[in-house]
């Protein structure tokens, strides 16, 4: 007879190898399985970073100076320690909460001026008894948006003179006349008043529409005019009326001890200097910082990027200045330069690249 306990010690050591590779394969599916969870956490954050993350370089947090930090973008610089499990439970609540909402995509501001129409039945007496009906509720079923179009209107100033009648039977008196005065026009000779400067400003400035481009509906609100007028007037105004208010805001400007500068280039048909219309102009933007008052930001147009068109423009300033490592801003009298926040960074990541390249 076979050895009843021998072939149960076989039979248990094979059932214990069994186990075993089982074991062997349940701990490969698991590694597998977190390298797998891994890579999607990994791919989820991304995704998320680049769906609600912030896409400009405006920083939301602002030093008095108006500077930001360093570090807004890396959430490890001011997020607390999660563990993997935390920042799943996080990023699937964020993915919640900006789920888009369905709201109309027109709407009215609260301060547009309101108009209420009300809709009642030709015939308020009923039906079946011939009563007279009593009103038992209202209801709001729509809103629409109502404009009223711009009107051009002749502006006649006329001047009345007066004289002294009893004065004037004494001949031994001199004649007593007074006369009303009427206000000078902004430009002489023209008939240009104020609100169709300020109009052609701004449509030419803030809404980019070319003079020529003007001029139609100008003729179309009743006004016969042509770019060439448009032009003058615009060449008048800022000599004339906004020239000595930008002086006296440089005058300000200079008197604060840090400014921020920057210069970004634009083109100009018809060039002073001859070049080429595509040729390259450039617009210098110069700002204070909220720390030391009010906000002043001026604006110099310059067909060049030369040291000169800065000098002409901070000449007797003594301060810092923040800018970009643009190489005119250096050796400049009485000024230091500080590096903007914008660009550091970018200047760490070169210098990181450029190590690991080498």
């Amino acid at each position: 007879m076979p050895n009843v306990s021998s072939t149960n010690e076989k039979q248990t050591e094979k059932l214990i190898q069994i186990l075993e590779e089982q074991l062997a394969h349940s701990n490969q599916q698991n590694q597998e399985l977190s390298k797998q969870i891994e890579s999607l956490t990994q791919q989820v954050q991304h995704l998320t970073k680049m769906l609600f993350g912030s896409k400009t370089e405006k920083s939301k947090y602002l030093t008095p100076d108006g500077q930001g930090s360093l570090f807004d973008d890396d959430s490890s610089f001011t997020d607390s320690e999660h563990t993997e499990e935390q920042s799943q439970q996080t990023i699937s609540y964020t993915v919640i909460r900006k789920l888009p909402k369905k709201k109309r995509n027109d709407s009215l501001r609260d301060d547009v001026a309101l108009e209420i129409i009300h809709h009642h039945p030709e015939n308020t007496v009923c039906d079946c008894c011939q009563h007279q009906m009593t009103e038992i509720g209202s209801k709001m079923v729509r809103e629409e948006a109502k404009f009223i179009p711009a009107n051009m209107m002749k502006v006649q100033h006329v001047e009345h003179a007066y004289e002294c009648t009893e004065c004037k039977k004494d001949v031994s008196l001199p004649a007593r006349m007074k006369r009303g005065k009427a206000p000078q026009s902004a430009i002489l000779r023209s008939l240009a008043s104020p609100s169709v400067l300020s109009k052609v400003i701004y449509d030419k400035f803030v809404l980019y529409l070319p003079l020529y481009r003007q001029v139609k509906e100008w003729i179309r609100y009743g006004l016969e005019t042509n770019d060439k007028n448009l032009s003058n007037w615009v060449i008048r105004v800022a000599e004339d009326w906004l020239l000595p208010i930008y002086e006296r805001l440089q005058e300000l400007m200079m008197m604060k001890s840090v400014l921020h500068v920057d210069e970004t280039y634009a083109q100009i048909i018809n060039r002073s200097d001859g070049k080429s219309g595509q040729s390259n102009a450039y617009n210098w933007v110069y700002r204070s910082v909220p720390s030391q008052g009010p906000i002043i930001t001026l604006f110099q147009s310059s067909l060049s990027r030369a040291r000169s068109v800065l000098e002409s423009f901070t000449r007797g300033y003594k301060g810092t200045i923040v800018c970009d490592g643009y190489s005119a801003y250096g050796n400049l009298e009485d000024v230091t330069f500080a590096n903007c926040w914008a660009h550091y960074p970018r200047r760490l990541i070169i210098r990181e690249e450029m190590r690991n390249s080498a």
